[in-house]
């Protein structure tokens, strides 16, 4: 599960990045919105059935997702979370805000590693 720290860093912050594979080893790598529901990652979109990120996680892909940033520049302090695990792509699901369609991604993580938020890096499986 998520601490306390990283949630309220997580629905902080508009934009993460999604990494998936595809069938043929290649890597994609792209912005997102996202949001948390629970212990889990939601990522919604415009039409994200027909995105390749999409297709990806239907045919198995695993996932890392990223949200970071710089809480400040001097000095110099990098925070974020990434959150790795499994993926699913579902249809007909109620859009996480009105005008997105109807299929989301969801990922449970199975490993959350954290830094700058409140103390030293951390990393653990979940």
């Amino acid at each position: 599960m998520f601490t306390q720290a990283e949630l309220d860093y997580l629905t902080a912050q508009p934009l993460g990045r999604l990494a998936t594979v595809a069938p043929d080893g290649q890597v994609q790598n792209n912005p997102t919105n996202f949001f948390v529901d629970g212990g889990t990652i939601v990522i919604g979109g415009h039409a994200l059935g027909a995105s390749k990120k999409f297709r990806n996680v239907q045919r198995g892909s695993t996932v890392s997702f990223v949200v970071d940033d710089l809480a400040t520049v001097d000095p110099w302090v990098p925070r974020g979370v990434e959150v790795r695990g499994t993926a699913v792509a579902l249809t007909d699901q109620e859009p996480p805000l009105p005008y997105f369609s109807r299929e989301v991604i969801r990922i449970t993580p199975a490993r959350i590693i954290s830094w700058g938020l409140d103390g030293p890096r951390s990393s653990r499986a979940v």
